[in-house]
């Protein structure tokens, strides 16, 4: 108890800023994902002197507990495509896996300008095709949206491990672009998809000593409380107000992964 009362008192500026973050990041990724853009930088910037590694297996564990909090938000007004979930959540997992595996294998400046372009050709598309996700539509067999969630779940979840942020906006975009989804739906498949790639690289990273738990527990307090006002909210509004919030985060996104290619 007494070493608990010392960190508390000798971190608390960390803390507070911290579980900010830990609060706002919540909030965005209930909605439409990305939280991970507000958190992992913050985190590296407030504790800039321990390993990569911990920072990332450290955001994990308030990352899976709000993504939950916000999935069974979703559960109690949306009705889940049980098959493709679950084709789409075990690539998922074992990706993420891989990818957190991968972490101190892969140059991390290769991958970003690729994804870079990617981001700002799906701003252009979602902002000019304004029924994008607005309604649902079912353009695929079965067996073929099987395939393409397993397909996305593998790349998408690879991605997770090894970067993280932004992957919530990636399942979203995977579901209404790729699966014939609506907003409110997509953005209900995709934090169960999110909450088996966090879970399978925060097994990794906890299995190699890379998790702070003095800073995560209390992050991940906030991150739950963000989580259920955003998932609220989401739920709410609606697709319109999704949409408006994606295209908000997306450019979020740009603009940070503009700075990691372009100034870092």
């Amino acid at each position: 108890m007494q070493e608990l009362l010392t960190f508390l008192s000798t971190h608390t500026n960390e803390l507070v800023l911290l579980c900010l973050a830990a609060f706002g990041a919540g909030f965005i990724d209930a909605i439409v994902g990305g939280g991970g853009l507000l958190q992992t930088p913050a985190t590296l910037l407030i504790l800039p002197n321990y390993p990569v590694a911990s920072i990332f297996g450290t955001v994990k564990i308030p990352s899976l507990l709000g993504t939950t909090v916000a999935a069974y938000k979703y559960s109690k007004q949306v009705k889940f495509n049980i098959k493709v979930l679950s084709a789409c959540v075990f690539a998922a997992f074992c990706a993420s896996l891989l990818g957190a595996y991968s972490v101190s294998m892969i140059n991390n400046a290769v991958i970003k300008p690729i994804i870079l372009v990617v981001l700002i050709l799906v701003a252009i598309y979602t902002y000019f095709n304004k029924q994008f996700g607005i309604h649902q539509h079912k353009a695929h067999s079965v067996k073929k949206q099987l395939l393409l969630a397993g397909l996305f779940g593998l790349i998408i979840g690879f991605y997770d491990g090894l970067i993280g942020p932004g992957t919530g906006s990636f399942l979203i975009l995977v579901f209404i672009g790729t699966l014939g989804f609506d907003f409110v739906g997509a953005s209900a498949h995709a934090k169960i998809v999110n909450i088996a790639t966090n879970l399978a690289a925060l097994i990794y990273f906890s299995s190699t000593g890379h998790v702070l738990f003095e800073y995560a527990i209390p992050m991940a307090i906030f991150n739950v409380l963000g989580s259920f006002l955003g998932a609220k909210l989401a739920l709410l509004k609606g697709n319109k107000f999704i949409r408006i919030f994606f295209l908000i985060v997306v450019f979020g996104t740009i603009l940070r992964f503009a700075y990691d290619v372009f100034l870092k």
